[in-house]
């Protein structure tokens, strides 16, 4: 754990208990999970029970207590992304990662979560990647994609 890191984190938000959510966004964000050691500290350095961290973590869908992968891909399974074939877009980015949804790779790269509706239904499938949202999207569109990121992480591609 990075003390200063969190430290600073905690300060940006006075140390304060009623931004506990903010708080925890941040430090998402910073180690892309919630740490047990981490979540332990905001609890002591905003003087609540831990137990409350760890409600707040497990509560909102958005926290996520394993490590995360630089690139979250979202492969949305919602009504009109389903009947459009998101299933076979998330079987095909599973087999290109060689990981199952709700895992991460072993390099950290990649994390692949199938989600029920990412609000882009006349794009249907969508996938989104981090903030990149990539609608109309094939199993062989999948594919297509995800060797266009792992290029990128490679460092033979452009951002």
């Amino acid at each position: 754990m990075d003390v200063a890191k969190l430290n600073g984190i905690l300060d940006r938000w006075n140390r304060n208990a009623d931004f506990l959510i903010e708080i925890m966004q941040d430090v998402q964000d910073e180690w892309r999970y919630l740490p047990q050691d981490v979540m332990r500290h905001v609890a002591d350095e905003l003087r609540v029970p831990l137990a409350r961290v760890s409600h707040v973590a497990t509560f909102y869908g958005a926290f996520s207590l394993e490590p995360r992968g630089k690139h979250v891909v979202q492969v949305c399974l919602g009504t009109a992304c389903h009947v459009k074939g998101a299933p076979r877009v998330l079987d095909a980015i599973a087999r290109d990662l060689k990981i199952e949804a709700g895992q991460t790779t072993a390099d950290q790269q990649f994390t692949l979560e199938g989600v029920r509706c990412v609000g882009a239904c006349g794009l249907a499938p969508v996938v989104a990647i981090g903030e990149d949202h990539h609608g109309d999207v094939s199993p062989a569109g999948a594919s297509k994609l995800m060797r266009k990121y792992k290029t990128k992480e490679d460092g033979h591609g452009q951002d």
